[in-house]
């Protein structure tokens, strides 16, 4: 969790003349590279430049290429366009890289789950239903595939369990429950 006291890169803290004389540059220059756009400083509540430590960095950068490099301004403003977007496209690809590899996990865990249906599936006794379905008959109950009762069913003559099997030709209700059909 962050605090409200706690100041990253992109804090914009630096008044004009701290921003200037960090940078190297004088403040003049720093308003002038505002109106070009080549670095657009936060705003205070009475509207006066604040810069931020990133801010700073690129008017150093700014300089350098101008000096050192020899490239005009609209040049360095095009290299800046192009450094940003570059950052933007890593972090995006970064975003994409980790939402991969949990997909991928994802994955991995329903492989899992499909493989262990699958073997249960194998290994399922000719005839028997994976999901065994209970019909009831007047005096008998017996699971779809003919072997014995539930074991969790109620025995002849006496009160059914909360939730017991559905009767013969029953459908399911819209609440999940049995709907019993009355006689044919």
């Amino acid at each position: 969790m962050t605090s409200q006291f706690e100041l990253s890169d992109d804090t914009p803290v630096y008044v004009i003349s701290v921003a200037a004389q960090l940078s190297g540059l004088h403040p003049q220059t720093l308003r002038a590279y505002d109106r070009l756009g080549l670095v657009s400083p936060g705003r205070s509540a009475g509207r006066g430049r604040r810069y931020s430590l990133r801010d700073i960095l690129i008017l150093r950068e700014v300089q350098r290429l101008s000096q050192e490099e020899g490239i005009n301004l609209s040049g360095i403003k095009r290299i800046l366009e192009l450094e940003l977007a570059e950052r933007r496209s890593r972090q995006l690809l970064a975003e994409m890289h980790a939402e991969l590899g949990q997909l991928r996990a994802e994955l991995e865990s329903t492989r899992a789950v499909a493989a262990r249906l699958a073997t249960l599936v194998r290994n399922r006794a000719d005839g028997a239903a994976l999901v065994p379905v209970h019909h009831v008959t007047a005096n008998h109950p017996q699971s779809a595939h003919g072997v014995g009762s539930d074991p969790g069913a109620a025995a002849p003559g006496t009160a059914a369990a909360p939730g017991a099997a559905a009767a013969v030709g029953s459908e399911m209700t819209s609440d999940a429950t049995p709907k019993v059909a009355g006689p044919a």
